[in-house]
């Protein structure tokens, strides 16, 4: 597991939720980023589901694959 990049991913994620204008009225800091684990087969990382219990709108969620994709490629 590289912790450079998981540690990237988080910033990233932390940025995206302070940007937003709506997500820190419904959720945490800790549990917005709890909602995108990332998970390791064979060494690689995996990228994380939609979240079932929590509805992002269309551009939120593509800034989040975007951000796994920088900081995992």
């Amino acid at each position: 597991m590289d912790q450079y990049a998981q540690r990237m991913y988080e910033m990233k994620l932390e940025d995206i939720y302070r940007s937003s204008s709506w997500i820190p009225d419904e959720i945490s800091l800790p549990d917005f980023i709890a909602l995108f684990p990332v998970e390791f087969k064979n060494g690689k990382a995996i990228r994380p589901d939609k979240p079932k219990d929590f509805d992002f709108d269309r551009e939120t969620y593509l800034a989040i694959m975007v951000a796994f994709r920088q900081a995992f490629s």
